[in-house]
C-alpha cells in the first residue's frame, strides 16, 4: 500500500461490494467525502459496520489504484 494518509470524521453511506475469492465480505464507505474500500481478506470488512456515524480516524492508501483501508479508530466526540 502506498500514499498513506491519514483522514478523520464520520463513516457513512456503507455498502456491500463483491466479496473476495474467499468469500470474506468487503465494504465500500464515505469519510470526508471520500470512497473507500476496505481490503480483501481482512478483519476490518466484519467491524466496518460498528463505525457507522462515529467519529474515527482512519488510515487510507492507495492499494492496487483503490482507495483502500489500512487501520481504523474511534475518537471520543
Amino acid at each position: 500500500m502506498k500514499n498513506i494518509e491519514i483522514h478523520s470524521g464520520a463513516i457513512k453511506d456503507i455498502r456491500r461490494v463483491d466479496t473476495s475469492y474467499y468469500g470474506n465480505p468487503r465494504y465500500s464507505f464515505m469519510i470526508n467525502d471520500l470512497k473507500v474500500y476496505t481490503p480483501i481478506d481482512s478483519l476490518l470488512g466484519y467491524s466496518i459496520h460498528n463505525y457507522l456515524n462515529k467519529k474515527v480516524v482512519a488510515r487510507i492508501g492507495d492499494h492496487y489504484n483503490r482507495v483502500t483501508l489500512k487501520s481504523i479508530k474511534e475518537v471520543a466526540a
